[in-house]
């Protein structure tokens, strides 16, 4: 978004702002049904929504999406705003339009939760909030499930439902050079693509053994069986198995 000036048919560079008392007089006019000065009061607070769609970037949306659906959050404040509250306009804008923006990205991630999911996660966050605002502190889930009634696992996992997925190329940090992706910090250094192409070289490599040199090396080396176990299940002596085994080795090096 960085440098687009021009979002969703919107000239940004040219966008008004308006002043407190400006701000008031408009949502007068709009509770007395003006709606000229509806549009206005849109208009007027585009920046509004600019400032806060910036802080959604990086998720790979489409910016002129997001606007839009910010511009909705917007509308929805303005018409909801009540003039008699001593509170400022952007106060009480800003979570309104970030509630939109939000809900919009739950309902359209590439993860599909269904809605009753959904609804149980939206109770969840209201009842955090609201139970942050009472006591002043973070609420833990045993307090959100006992005042929802619904058991410690379905909150935790209406939470985890609505959480977004993080891209593995997500920057998570840089110094100048090249960024730390996320990952760089969750890879597996145990199924490298090293290590894949390994397994499967062996695993073609054992295809050109007998049935009874493939038994005995799974005798051995997958139930750590020895030798003299080895020759007493296969019915050989442990000379021949120490040979077998030796000369299934050799083949599989031979075919690395």
């Amino acid at each position: 978004m960085q440098g687009k000036v021009e979002i969703a048919g919107v000239n940004t560079a040219k966008l008004k702002v308006l002043k407190s008392d400006e701000t008031l007089a408009l949502l007068r006019r709009v509770k007395e049904g003006d709606e000229t000065a509806r549009q206005q009061l849109i208009e007027g607070n585009l920046r509004l929504v600019l400032s806060v769609i910036q802080r959604f970037s990086g998720r790979g949306e489409s910016v002129d999406d997001l606007f839009q659906v910010g511009c909705v959050g917007l509308i929805k404040a303005i018409d909801h705003f009540d003039i008699s509250q001593p509170v400022k306009f952007s106060t009480y804008g800003v979570p309104m339009i970030i509630g939109e923006i939000r809900r919009y990205l739950r309902d359209n991630s590439a993860i599909r939760v269904s809605r009753s999911m959904r609804d149980t996660a939206y109770r969840v966050l209201q009842t955090r909030e609201r139970l942050l605002r009472e006591n002043q502190k973070e609420p833990t889930v045993d307090e959100i499930a006992q005042e929802l009634s619904l058991p410690r696992e379905d909150v935790v996992f209406a939470m985890d439902a609505i959480v977004e997925p993080i891209s593995l190329y997500e920057p998570v940090y840089s110094d100048g050079g090249d960024a730390l992706c996320v990952m760089d910090q969750v890879s597996d250094g145990k199924n490298s693509d090293e290590r894949w192409t390994e397994r499967i070289a062996l695993k073609d490599a054992i295809t050109h053994l007998n049935e009874r040199e493939r038994r005995i090396l799974s005798l051995r080396f997958y139930e750590g069986k020895t030798q003299m176990e080895v020759s007493a299940e296969v019915g050989i002596s442990q000379a021949q198995v120490s040979r077998l085994e030796k000369g299934a080795i050799n083949t599989i090096r031979k075919n690395l």
